[in-house]
């Protein structure tokens, strides 16, 4: 075992190991005698977030089985309003959900939820709610100490930070950024997404066609400016999201309104995003409507996935050694406004939210050229907007 590479729960497995004399054990070379790993999961938990609107009850608990691919539906939390977007703190003991409102507590706002994680069953107890300080809150993402929740409000047009409690509950925001446009410009907050260093936070606002970069302070919860304080886009791209590559170097947006993807170099020192290539995430003569929504980097790096509702399908791009993209294929069978979609820890499935089918639905990702085959049956689920997979190390 690469000992840079150990999990929490290998920890605690190599711990019992050592209590035992095994793990301090060694030939009569002097070398380290081999030792068992721990089993490979079999299995992952996946929450998936919904439109209360649409006809669903709440936040749903699945299974998704890692030897076929199918998904079960296990327990649903109810009473949960529009929980549109899901993220979990880094130890996996707290859910948080955006409510994705316009009005909350006579305001114009939308809220945030925590929830506690059942240690064994994994379903979800409530424990308070907070104000996201802008309408229509729509992502929100924890920083890797766990001590923040950070959200992007779209009719607001605004990101904010959250303070999360010792149990798990939210504070009221330490900080709030409002964004502005020029005259006939309105800004929508899509998204924040920390880097791998949690020192920048980058904020794709689909009104203004600029990715935002805040110096985030871990310790204070605090957003400032970087330098500079944006990356343009094309007029009318309408940035929604964005994904960084495993090696830190590179990362790429998905532009909901003229359904392009961007591949940027990335300064971690800076925060500054370089473009090194645009492309359509759509067919060739394709003449259609259609809207950009999620994007993915497979966990290997070597593959990159966005969606777009209208075509409903998943476009697949390869990622060569300079961050630039070749196109792959475009997935169609089975898919039907797919608003959300992830990639599974492991690499071995990437799931779909079909928005307007109500559906989840698995597809096996091939490691070596990135294609994708669709397996086991669809899962029902009224209006599914945002699929969280469990790392198996939490």
């Amino acid at each position: 075992m690469n000992p840079t590479n150990v999990t929490r729960r290998d920890f605690v497995y190599l711990m019992g190991l050592g209590t035992t004399g095994i793990v301090l054990s060694s030939c009569s070379d002097g070398q380290p005698t081999p030792q068992p790993q721990p089993p490979a999961p079999t299995e992952l938990w996946l929450y998936v977030g919904t439109y209360t609107s649409g006809g669903s009850e709440g936040i749903y608990l699945c299974r998704l089985d890692l030897a076929t691919g199918a998904l079960q539906k296990l327990a649903v939390t109810p009473n949960v309003a529009e929980p549109s977007y899901l993220a979990l703190d880094p130890k996996g003991r707290y859910l948080y959900a955006v409510n994705e409102l316009v009005e909350y507590e006579g305001k114009a706002s939308g809220a945030v939820s925590a929830f506690a994680i059942n240690a064994q069953s994994r379903e979800l107890t409530f424990i308070n709610r907070q104000s996201s300080q802008g309408g229509a809150p729509c992502y929100l993402e924890v920083d890797a100490t766990g001590a923040f929740v950070l959200v992007a409000n779209y009719v607001g047009g605004n990101v904010a930070v959250l303070p999360i409690q010792q149990d798990g509950g939210l504070g009221a925001a330490v900080d709030v950024k409002q964004h502005q446009g020029d005259a006939g410009q309105e800004p929508h907050a899509h998204q924040i997404r920390l880097d791998a260093a949690n020192q920048y936070a980058l904020a794709p606002d689909l009104g203004l066609d600029k990715i935002m970069s805040y110096r985030f302070d871990a310790r204070q919860g605090k957003l400032t400016p970087g330098e500079p304080a944006s990356f343009s886009t094309r007029a009318k791209a309408g940035p929604r999201h964005l994904d960084f590559h495993p090696n830190g170097k590179f990362a790429f947006g998905i532009n909901e309104l003229d359904s392009t993807l961007i591949a940027f170099s990335y300064d971690k020192e800076k925060g500054v995003l370089t473009e090194l290539q645009t492309v359509s995430t759509l067919p060739e003569g394709y003449t259609g409507t259609s809207y950009c929504a999620d994007i993915h980097v497979s966990p290997d790096g070597r593959f990159l996935y966005g969606s777009n509702r209208g075509h409903d399908s998943i476009v697949v791009f390869a990622i060569d050694s300079e961050g630039k993209l070749t196109l792959v294929e475009h997935v169609t069978g089975g898919i039907n406004w797919p608003r959300n979609f992830a990639i599974d820890p492991t690499g071995a499935y990437l799931l779909v939210a079909n928005q307007k089918g109500n559906t989840v639905v698995t597809f096996r990702r091939n490691a070596e050229n990135g294609q994708l085959t669709p397996v086991g049956q669809p899962l029902d689920i009224p209006a599914p907007t945002c699929l969280l997979v469990v790392p198996p190390s939490v």
